[in-house]
C-alpha cells in the first residue's frame, strides 16, 4: 500500500518542479525590470514641455504599481544640458525614456525637419492634420528604424520671437539683431535670410545670454517666455508670427521597450498618449485665437511686454523672404513628405 503513495508523492514533486520551471521565465522577466528608468527632457516644470514628461513618468509608475519606476531628469542633465544629444544618448543606453523636441533631433533625423520649414503650418488645425495623419505615421516609422519606439505626439507650441530693441513687424525690423536659436542649420538660414545674426545656444545658456545682452532676442513658445519671465531679461518686444511649431515625441529606447511584457507595453503606450493629450492642451492654454481663453496674452501685456500680432498679409512678407530657405530644406527633408504635408494642410484650410 505504500508504493502507490510513494508514486503519487514522486509525481507531485515532478509536477511541482515542472510548474516552477514553466513559471520561471515570467518571474525572471519581472525581476529583470530595472529599479529605475531614466527619462530626459529639456527644461523643468512649470513649462508644458517638461510637465508632459513628468505626467508620463507619474502615470507609468502609478499604473504599474511601481514595477516600472520612471524618474524624470529635467534640464537635459543626463547630457550635460545639451538637448541635441538626447537621441544619441538614448541609442547609447544612457537615456531610457525621453520627450524629444523635433527641433533638437532634426540634425539626426532629417524628416522631422519638416516642422521647421518656415510658415508651413498656419494654424493649430494644420499642425494637428500633420501629427494625426499620414505624415505623423510616416515620421514614427522613421524613428522606429533608429532603435527608438515613438508612442505619442505632444506640442511645444508655435515659436514667437522676442527682443530687447524694437517691435518686429516687417523683415527689415530683424536686420542686425542677434537672435538665439536652439539647434538646426535651417534656423541659421532663416535668420540670415531675414538679415538677423543667428546664434545657436543651449537653453541652459539662454537666460544668462539675455541678461548680459550677449544676444538681443530669442524665439520660443509664449508659455515658456512667461514661465521663465523673459520679460525680466530685457525682452520687452514680442511678435506673434507663428513661423514654426515644434512637435514633441514621447519615446523610449527599443531595447527597453522589448524588455517589457506586451501588457506593460500597452500600459506605457496608453500613458504616453494621455500625457501627450494633456500636454498639448496645456501648451495651448491662454493663447486665444482659435480658442477663447486669452489669459496668456493678457499676462504678457500686464508685464509690460509690447505684443505685436502679425496679420496674414504681414506674415506673407516673412514667408516670401524665407521661401528660398523653405525650398532648400524641403529637398533635405524629402520632397514626397513635404508634398504630403502641404496636401494635408490644404485639406483642412479649404
Amino acid at each position: 500500500m505504500t508504493t502507490p503513495r510513494m508514486g503519487a508523492s514522486r509525481r507531485s514533486l515532478l509536477l511541482g518542479a515542472a510548474g516552477a520551471g514553466l513559471a520561471l521565465p515570467f518571474a525572471a522577466r519581472a525581476q529583470s525590470y530595472r529599479p529605475e528608468y531614466k527619462l530626459s527632457v529639456v527644461g523643468n516644470r512649470p513649462i508644458p514641455f517638461a510637465d508632459g514628461a513628468f505626467r508620463w513618468a507619474e502615470l507609468v509608475t502609478e499604473r504599474s504599481g511601481g514595477r516600472i519606476n520612471v524618474k524624470v531628469y529635467p534640464g537635459s542633465q543626463l547630457v550635460g544640458g545639451d538637448q541635441t544629444r538626447e537621441l544619441v544618448a538614448m541609442r547609447q543606453g544612457v537615456i531610457d525614456f525621453a520627450v524629444f523636441s523635433t527641433i533638437n533631433i532634426a540634425p539626426q533625423v532629417r524628416e522631422v525637419g519638416l516642422f521647421q520649414l518656415p510658415f508651413l503650418m498656419p494654424s493649430h488645425r494644420a499642425f494637428d492634420a500633420l501629427i494625426r495623419g499620414d505624415v505623423g505615421r510616416d515620421i514614427f516609422g522613421v524613428m522606429e528604424r533608429r532603435d527608438v519606439v515613438p508612442l505619442a505626439w505632444g506640442e511645444n507650441g508655435f515659436r514667437e520671437i522676442s527682443n530687447s530693441k524694437r517691435a518686429i513687424r516687417t523683415p527689415d525690423d530683424l536686420r542686425g539683431l542677434k537672435i538665439r536659436f536652439a539647434a538646426g542649420a535651417i534656423f541659421t538660414d532663416i535668420y540670415n535670410a531675414l538679415g538677423a545674426n543667428p546664434v545657436q545656444m543651449s537653453f541652459a545658456d539662454l537666460q544668462p545670454a539675455l541678461s548680459t545682452g550677449a544676444v538681443d532676442g530669442q524665439e520660443n513658445p509664449i508659455n515658456l517666455f512667461l514661465a521663465f519671465r523673459m520679460d525680466t531679461l530685457a525682452q520687452k518686444h514680442l511678435t506673434v508670427w507663428n513661423y514654426v511649431n515644434d512637435p514633441l515625441i514621447f519615446a523610449l529606447s527599443k531595447s527597453v521597450w522589448n524588455s517589457f511584457t506586451p501588457a506593460d507595453q500597452q500600459l506605457v503606450r496608453e500613458c504616453a498618449e494621455q500625457a501627450g493629450r494633456d500636454e498639448i492642451a496645456l501648451t495651448r492654454r491662454g493663447l486665444g485665437g482659435e480658442g477663447t481663453d486669452d489669459s496668456a496674452m493678457v499676462e504678457l501685456r500686464n508685464r509690460g511686454v509690447e505684443v505685436t500680432v502679425l496679420s496674414a498679409a504681414e506674415k506673407r512678407a516673412f514667408a516670401e523672404k524665407t521661401k528660398p530657405v523653405y525650398d532648400k530644406w524641403a529637398a533635405t527633408v524629402g520632397p514626397d513628405l513635404v508634398r504630403k504635408a502641404e496636401t494635408a494642410i490644404r485639406a483642412v484650410a479649404s
